[in-house]
């Protein structure tokens, strides 16, 4: 008989997209974006990748990797920012009982998917489309990590606190509210104000944005805390920041509310994207973006990814060539890594 975890195993990334695709109409509105950037924040085929490289070490230099990619060390965390986070303990518990239960077969992905958040939904008493996103993520990091370190983790999540308390209608409703800008506000042009908020693993809170500002710049300017005690890649400000000039890779950020309200994909960042292996949708408001190039015209809520990194031409295999400029002094330290890492030598 198959386990589960060897079930999953024959599945790809795209299978695992296709699936959570397909399964979106189920999903409630408010984490629909959001698990579809959780599996963009967590590439399988970086992580197999990597596996079955002669030299991991030298692999993870190559690719320029910095910060945490790995699903065991955050087993508990990495989807801090579903809605559906708060379920997570349950979540949890049903798909060890979905492990012990599983009797093999050719069950569809999303039909697997689907029974944990039946399951969890039960328990719970309240309605499958509140869990069937956690409940993707969940079956996702079993399939990276393993049952063993699947089962050791705690399966503990903190209380939501903030937007995050209140109903999934509410959160959807702030997410697409823009600051007020006073009775004469409809006067306002450059001066207009917004305020993007932000979650990272170890971060959370609102900074202050101009309109048609980039969300990088804006980040930049605030020091209300020291930022880079609680993530080393953040030189100034919640999002970490190299070059500023879609060189790096280092300030992509997933957006949760208000991609509408961005500046379109410009070529630059399109190509850059490819670079990196982000795996950016084909749109031109997409919800993956680099920081440094979005320009904003109202409220924006974004969620930063725990690491950053090269890998387009290896693993996505979609790069054709590399024309990054790194801008700034610092970024130019990276550039012989990030051209070597583009370019698959």
């Amino acid at each position: 008989m198959t386990d589960l975890v060897t079930y999953l195993s024959k599945f790809n990334e795209a299978n695992w997209l296709a699936a959570v695709e397909n399964l979106l109409p189920c999903i409630h509105e408010v984490d629909r974006e959001a698990v579809q950037i959780w599996f963009r924040f967590y590439p399988l085929d970086l992580v197999r990748h990597i596996a079955a490289s002669e030299d991991r070490e030298e692999t993870l230099r190559g690719f320029a990797l910095k910060g945490d990619f790995e699903l065991k060390n955050q087993i508990d965390t990495s989807h801090h920012f579903l809605y559906g986070h708060r379920y997570w303990s349950t979540v949890k518990s049903k798909i060890e009982k979905e492990i012990d239960a599983f009797k093999g077969g050719e069950p569809e992905l999303a039909e697997i998917i689907k029974s944990v958040a039946m399951q969890a939904s039960n328990k719970l008493n309240i309605e499958r489309q509140m869990v069937v996103a956690i409940s993707a993520a969940g079956l996702a990091t079993l399939n990276q990590v393993g049952i063993d370190a699947f089962k050791a983790a705690a399966g503990e999540v903190e209380k939501p606190t903030g937007i995050m308390s209140k109903s999934a209608e509410a959160v959807i409703a702030e997410r697409k509210k823009d600051d007020s800008q006073g009775i004469l506000g409809f006067l306002k042009t450059i001066d207009k104000k917004f305020s993007v908020s932000f979650s990272g693993i170890n971060s959370a809170g609102k900074f202050s944005l101009l309109n048609a500002e980039e969300i990088a710049s804006a980040s930049q300017k605030d020091r209300s805390h020291a930022w880079q005690e609680q993530d080393e890649r953040c030189w100034e400000g919640p999002v970490p920041i190299e070059c500023t000039s879609a060189s790096c890779g280092t300030c992509w950020v997933g957006v949760l509310g208000g991609r509408e309200k961005l500046s379109d994909v410009a070529p630059r960042e399109r190509r850059a994207m490819k670079v990196f292996g982000y795996n950016q949708r084909d749109e031109e408001k997409p919800f993956l973006r680099l920081a440094c190039q979005a320009e904003a015209g109202g409220n924006v809520t974004i969620v930063i990814p725990p690491w950053n990194g090269v890998f387009g031409k290896k693993v996505r295999g979609n790069v054709e060539e590399l024309e990054l400029e790194p801008a700034t002094t610092s970024a130019r330290a990276l550039r012989d890594t990030i051209a070597s890492a583009a370019s698959g030598e």
